[in-house]
């Protein structure tokens, strides 16, 4: 069964201050996660190395989210209903001041210099063709290369080990840039965001609207889908995704591409797999794309 998602009516609030000395317009959906909220706003004024736009998209609210948001002074875009990932981001950034869009859940804190490493990258480009992402902890063993783990600091605000988790981060971890990014936290310019139309509500409330992203980022040239080692956030997992009923992403996903999210992942992106500069992201039409398209018609069927 076909499941409907009603995007409800959603409000802008701008904060009218000038936001020129940002660097990054950072976007934060949240649903009813106000103490994770504040742990993951705390860690961007804590641990950035810049000076960034923080635009909250806040859903329903019945634990006094919006009037957190208000207080703080922060850029926000409101439903009094859940609006989902993809219209929640798509309100959040009509509110951008910045040249650099990042998307940011709720349930994440950012390391130190995190948006320093990404910057980085960027600089070292001549152009904006890229999408890039900073590389996730979780404390349960994943089973994507592009994250680290299982590296156990907490998985809620309550016992959280921030000291433990910093002192790892400085002390003991070892990472690398890796090919692949596609899901937050990530970063790409306001300009290709723009271009690409930021993301597909038809995929709302959000299942599979990140690799419909990273394709529309491909349809529009980008090969530079790079995770950032350096760059590193801890992870509380999908705090709010628990709770939606879930639209049958991979099938819209399918229909819309011709081929199963998992070899865009996989075979096109090769998330995970080390980045090096010798190699190019490229898409072969070999044997295992046109099994994969001939899989990506059998379940539209």
């Amino acid at each position: 069964m076909t499941v409907v998602f009603s995007i409800p009516e959603i409000s802008l609030h701008p904060n009218e201050i000038n936001q020129n000395n940002c660097l990054f317009s950072i976007l934060i959906p949240s649903w009813n996660n106000l103490e994770l909220l504040k742990l993951c706003v705390n860690s961007i004024e804590k641990n950035s190395h810049y000076k960034h736009q923080l635009i909250i998209h806040v859903n329903e609210s019945t634990d006094n989210t919006l009037e957190w948001v208000k207080s703080k002074g922060f850029d926000y875009s409101f439903s009094a209903e859940n609006a989902g990932v993809c219209a929640s981001l798509n309100a959040a950034s009509k509110l951008v001041q910045t040249q650099y869009i990042v998307y940011l859940n709720d349930d994440m804190y950012v390391c130190p210099e995190w948006d320093a490493h990404l910057y980085i990258c960027i600089q070292n480009r001549n152009d904006d063709l890229f999408y890039y992402s900073a590389t996730m902890i979780e404390y349960e063993l994943s089973k994507s290369k592009a994250v680290l783990s299982p590296y156990h600091f907490g998985n809620m605000p309550q016992n959280f080990n921030e000291k433990a988790l910093l002192d790892f981060v400085r002390n003991d971890l070892k990472s690398h840039d890796w090919f692949g990014s596609c899901w937050p936290p990530s970063i790409c310019s306001k300009r290709v965001w723009d271009a690409v139309g930021g993301y597909d509500e038809n995929f709302s409330p959000g299942f599979y609207s990140d690799p419909d992203f990273g394709m529309k980022c491909w349809q529009l040239g980008i090969r530079d889908f790079r995770g950032i080692g350096k760059s590193l956030v801890y992870h509380f997992k999908s705090k709010s995704t628990q709770r939606v009923i879930r639209n049958n992403g991979r099938k819209l996903f399918a229909q819309k591409w011709g081929l199963p999210a998992s070899y865009f992942y996989n075979q096109m992106l090769q998330m995970g797999t080390e980045f090096t500069t010798e190699k190019t992201l490229k898409l072969t039409k070999n044997l295992s794309y046109w099994l994969a398209r001939f899989k990506a018609n059998y379940w539209v069927k």
